[in-house]
């Protein structure tokens, strides 16, 4: 079985995002064929017993990212707190990066560090999720990824359901977003364009 992913999932998260990460997580199938990475904002520490929670409750892998491993698709990898995260393709895989640069927006991990790194990668789908969370994190990623790769899929967690509307509405205000849906159904939405792209 092919191990590189096709199509990778980035997915930015603040304020309400576990149990936002959680619902979008336990609504991907067994055999998910992409691999995601998870910015949600956490201190260090804090990061790894969330990524255990999340492994024990929903069907793919999730699991604390660690510096110079090779992603897999059906696997989640989340961010280390005080960590950024980046994702490169230095020859052939994708490896994961982490770094201790400066906070951005006050945060590290950031989302658009990550969405950044994701915007010059090459040979890859790409599908990226603004959940629940204060500020504008992502925002500056999203500009990124669409200047470099217009038919990335943006989809950003609408008012309804988000816990605090900064993270999302900020994306909404690029004009990137392509959809914004209630956290229930993002889920199937990434599993859908997941299954659309590998047809």
């Amino acid at each position: 079985m092919k191990r590189t992913p096709d199509t990778i999932v980035g997915i930015g998260a603040s304020t309400g995002g576990p149990k936002a990460l959680k619902q979008v997580l336990a609504d991907l199938p067994d055999d998910f064929s992409a691999a995601i990475l998870i910015v949600q904002h956490m201190p260090a520490g804090f990061t790894r017993s969330l990524a255990k929670r999340l492994d024990q409750a929903v069907n793919i892998r999730v699991k604390e990212a660690t510096h110079g491993e090779i992603i897999e698709h059906h696997t989640a990898y989340l961010a280390p707190g005080d960590y950024h995260m980046k994702v490169e393709n230095p020859g052939g895989n994708y490896t994961i990066q982490l770094t201790k640069e400066k906070q951005i927006h006050g945060q590290r991990p950031s989302v658009d560090v990550l969405f950044e790194s994701m915007a010059y990668l090459q040979d890859v789908h790409k599908i990226v999720v603004v959940l629940t969370g204060m500020g504008a994190d992502g925002a500056e990623g999203l500009k990124f990824l669409k200047t470099y790769h217009k038919d990335t899929a943006v989809i950003a967690e609408s008012e309804q359901t988000s816990v605090v509307y900064g993270m999302p509405k900020a994306a909404v205000e690029t004009s990137l977003v392509n959809q914004s849906a209630p956290v229930q159904k993002i889920g199937s939405m990434i599993n859908t364009l997941v299954t659309m792209r590998h047809r």
